[in-house]
């Protein structure tokens, strides 16, 4: 990957990433883009078979599209989650939510479903990626919010989708990182070593 800089810090490998995923994005035939994210792999559906909340996101922009899944999920009998951004210091929770329930718009253009029943704790977390590499690394936004959530769940199974695109040579990790167990790409499921 010839524009990584090696030792770049993440800022400079957000922006390569960023730029790949839209350049990515924009060149993506219009079917494969409706058709990407839209099925759980069966690897992943094997992995999350005793998980009763699957805690999803609402892809923004270019994004990979993970509320997708969420049809399928709920036929595994899964309660789907999407986060809440509860403040600007990186704290957030999940809440319940069904694909036809109105989203109310949250802080830094996020939205989110109705507290209706108040959060639920999640056994999968299916985060948004900016960047990943082989060793299961993840490049976030820079807020910590899945960073926090990650500790704050320890037990749940903690999935990163992307396009591929937005793969990066090696994404450096701060002692608070943890490392995913799972990508997912439009192309492919790449599975940690703990697995």
């Amino acid at each position: 990957m010839s524009d990584e800089t090696p030792g770049a810090d993440k800022n400079s490998l957000r922006a390569i990433a960023r730029q790949r995923r839209s350049s990515f994005v924009a060149t993506l035939d219009p079917l494969a883009h409706r058709l990407a994210f839209k099925v759980v792999p069966s690897p992943l559906a094997r992995r999350i078979a005793d998980a009763a909340v699957v805690a999803l996101y609402m892809g923004l922009d270019d994004e990979a599209p993970a509320q997708r899944m969420a049809g399928q999920l709920q036929a595994m009998g899964k309660v789907v989650a999407l986060p809440r951004v509860l403040d600007r210091l990186g704290s957030m929770d999940f809440l319940p939510w069904e694909p036809e329930d109105h989203l109310v718009p949250g802080l830094f253009r996020t939205s989110h479903p109705e507290p209706k029943d108040g959060p639920v704790t999640p056994d999968v977390i299916i985060a948004p990626l900016v960047g990943f590499d082989r060793a299961m690394n993840r490049l976030g936004q820079g807020g910590g919010y899945y960073d926090r959530a990650f500790a704050r769940f320890p037990d749940a199974l903690r999935v990163g989708i992307a396009w591929s695109a937005q793969e990066l040579d090696a994404v450096p990790a701060d002692p608070w990182d943890l490392p995913l167990d799972i990508i997912m790409t439009e192309v492919e499921l790449i599975e940690g070593p703990g697995l």
